[in-house]
């Protein structure tokens, strides 16, 4: 008989993640398999399963902030060994050949596989992923608070180092991401502009709280023109008001995966040499360097635990925005 495990798998009918008895993976040549300790619920699982993303591997088990102890190795496997505790990203494997793996720029690979999306992903007792795609966990960090580091930390770390040298940044939408990366920016001697939606005093007072020297509403101009913005909210109505917010020749990074149509707008909000970029997944560096500056800016996560079969309702909390921080599904 083959082993089981617990784990919560998106069908073809969408919308709703459902509790399933699958067979326990086995670690092929070059993966290792993973005891899923936590995975935290990141805004790009809601586009999972909303369907926005709209090219799943279906059935899936979503989940793509991993930290777990491992289990097993398969064949070649040496970075590793048992008992290990592990994170592993969204950014699954790439071919490692194409001329965007050869030249630094992993996280453009055409032929690229994403945990919790083309990969089965976090949402399960065991998971199988690359061993050349996890990382090691900084000790500092309990389970729980280094979940949302392998994307809401990555990718927005990612997204900051965009923002060039930037001195005065704005960051739409304070969540999982922007709650990390404010305290980076604020021990690299930054300055945080903190949006937020229109009227959410209790986000406004949360960013202050983590350094922030402004918050307001998104729809609020800033008291003084901003170097750069990070757009971590899915709402292309901010990318015009990100401009606006930006002094000439500053930058607005797209963080997202996914964002709503974006509105026209005059041409003179992006002139003066102004620039509009995306941040598309991560590189192995990125995750190498964050987990290594994380802990010297003494990042400190904001973390909401729920039970596995809860994620249905974690994800609808994240969706309503109901708590500050992060949602993290706790395995036992």
């Amino acid at each position: 008989m083959p082993e089981m495990m617990r784990a919560m798998v998106l069908e073809a009918s969408r919308r709703k993640l459902v509790e399933r008895k699958l067979e326990k993976p086995v670690a092929g040549d070059g993966q290792i398999l993973i005891r899923v300790h936590v995975c935290a619920v990141c805004r790009t699982d809601l586009h999972v399963v909303d369907g926005d993303l709209s090219a799943p591997k279906l059935p899936l088990v979503p989940g793509h902030e991993v930290i777990g102890t491992v289990a097993a190795l398969g064949a070649g496997v040496t970075a590793f060994a048992v008992g290990e505790r592990v994170g592993v990203p969204w950014l699954g494997w790439t071919c490692g050949a194409c001329h965007y793996c050869t030249s630094g720029r992993e996280n453009l690979c055409e032929a690229a596989r994403f945990t919790g999306y083309t990969l089965d992903g976090g949402f399960a007792e065991f998971m199988v992923a690359d061993h050349r795609y996890c990382f090691a966990v900084p000790d500092c960090y309990s389970d729980i608070e280094a979940a949302p580091l392998m994307c809401a930390g990555l990718i927005g770390y990612r997204a900051l180092r965009m923002a060039g040298a930037a001195q005065r940044i704005g960051l739409y939408g304070f969540g999982a991401a922007a709650h990390i990366i404010a305290q980076i920016a604020r021990a690299q001697g930054r300055q945080i502009y903190a949006f937020t939606k229109p009227g959410d005093r209790k986000a406004q007072k949360f960013a202050r709280s983590l350094g922030a020297g402004w918050a307001g509403g998104s729809d609020v101009t800033p008291p003084e023109a901003l170097d750069a913005a990070i757009i971590f909210a899915p709402l292309g109505s901010l990318v015009p008001a990100a401009l606006r917010a930006v002094e000439p020749g500053g930058t607005v990074v797209c963080a997202g995966i996914h964002m709503s149509d974006i509105p026209s707008f005059s041409y003179d909000l992006l002139w003066r040499e102004r620039t509009l970029r995306s941040v598309a997944n991560l590189t192995r560096n990125d995750g190498v360097e964050f987990l290594r500056v994380a802990p010297e800016a003494n990042v400190k996560t904001s973390t909401h635990p729920y039970a596995l079969g809860e994620v249905n309702q974690a994800l609808e909390d994240l969706r309503q925005g109901r708590f500050e921080g992060a949602a993290v599904l706790v395995m036992s």
